[in-house]
């Protein structure tokens, strides 16, 4: 088992990323509000947003560089646009991974306040990554996604036995404002925001140092299996929605703590108090995974962004912004601490009407000409990409009017 890990790495990094708040929180939501009716919005926006995480990998393998060298190479003002954005959204992002990873380790475990456990999960994902950084996050979440993995399939298959309702697979498209602000904060994350797609193109490239034989067909790979993991666990959680929570009147607290209790606590009523670490444990890996993987990137692309703009080399530039991500995480936390829905819509939002300036910047440079002919998309990969880039702002338009 651990020799068979070993050839995987940024593709977990991916997944472990992408499975958390969009799955967890908005996907059971998903379920539990519309039963299966949104399953085409969960398939069509992985679908559409595939060839722009596969960009990232790809141009990294074909020239040894991560994308924000890339960009650098087709426009100062594409990185200084970067920088901004990031800077913008990083905060909310963490803060509310880390709110919901709070309230899942609080709810399970039955002791501490939101505030312990926050500032416990935010030390712990700091000293793995100030001890380890890449290393111990390549390892430690190969076994976090595996863990995940068996643990909600086991939930699903569970839940579905229990379930006395009657399934429908009618698909949805939801009308009313709050309804489509939903929808877009749903797709928003799904399977994660469209600027991971940067952060796969520096995890490769630390995947090669620590191993020189990575092809581009093995980095394919790996990626490939990690999104198709996203996917499938995307579903399970809109089954376990709906299979647990359609139909119950319940309506989710916008407090963390009490958000999981009502998770874990509907869970528990519908299969059994047994039932209940089963799906703790499934969601605080799927949340601390993710919070793990946004406190490494992040700092990561703003060292790397800032050099690139100042074109000059800070030693102690990665834990400068590890630090500054930390410390404005905390602050929001203090501010917000009540508000963990809001600031899930807010980020999530945010994410999806970015994601057509990250699909743009990643197509025209990896048709372009510092991408190798080789490593270029062929032409049907080209189509679906314009295609995609298309729907990303159409929907994007649809909300904003709306």
């Amino acid at each position: 088992m651990t020799q068979f890990l070993k050839k995987f790495g940024p593709g977990f990094l991916f997944a472990g990323a992408a499975i958390g708040v969009s799955h967890l929180v908005q996907s059971t939501r998903a379920g539990a509000d519309f039963g299966l009716g949104l399953l085409w919005a969960l398939v069509l926006i992985n679908v559409i947003k595939y060839p722009f995480f596969q960009f990232g990998p790809r141009y990294a393998s074909a020239t040894g560089e991560n994308l924000l060298q890339g960009y650098a190479k087709m426009s100062r003002w594409v990185l200084v646009a970067y920088f901004i954005i990031t800077f913008a959204t990083m905060f909310t992002i963490q803060t509310a991974v880390t709110i919901v990873t709070a309230g899942i380790a609080s709810s399970l475990f039955a002791s501490g306040t939101l505030v312990f456990w926050t500032t416990a999960v935010t030390s712990g994902c700091f000293f793995i990554l100030l001890l380890g950084k890449y290393k111990v996050l390549d390892s430690l979440m190969k076994y976090i996604v595996v863990v995940l993995a068996i643990s909600t399939i086991a939930a699903v298959i569970l839940a579905s036995t229990n379930f006395e309702g009657g399934l429908s697979f009618q698909q949805l498209i939801p009308k009313d404002t709050m309804g489509i602000a939903f929808l877009i904060a749903f797709m928003g994350w799904m399977p994660a925001p469209l600027d991971i797609t940067i952060w796969q193109s520096i995890w490769t490239i630390e995947k090669q140092k620590l191993n020189s034989k990575v092809s581009f067909k093995d980095s394919l790979f790996d990626f490939n299996v990690g999104y198709v993991m996203t996917i499938i666990l995307g579903i399970c959680f809109i089954a376990l929605g709906t299979f647990v929570m359609f139909g119950s009147g319940e309506s989710f607290s916008a407090k963390g703590d009490v958000f999981a209790n009502q998770l874990i606590g509907m869970y528990t009523i519908s299969l059994g108090s047994w039932a209940q670490w089963i799906i703790g444990i499934a969601a605080l890996a799927t949340m601390f995974s993710t919070t793990l993987t946004t406190l490494d990137a992040s700092p990561r692309v703003m060292h790397i962004t800032s050099e690139l703009l100042f074109k000059k080399t800070f030693k102690q530039g990665y834990l400068f912004w590890l630090l500054i991500l930390i410390a404005g995480t905390l602050s929001i936390f203090f501010f917000f601490v009540t508000e963990m829905g809001l600031l899930i819509e807010i980020a999530t939002v945010l994410s999806f009407l970015t994601a057509p300036f990250y699909a743009i910047i990643s197509y025209i440079l990896i048709t372009g000409k510092y991408t190798p002919k080789e490593a270029r998309p062929s032409g049907s990969l080209r189509l679906f990409s314009l295609l995609g880039i298309f729907i990303l702002v159409g929907f994007s338009i649809w909300y904003l009017v709306t």
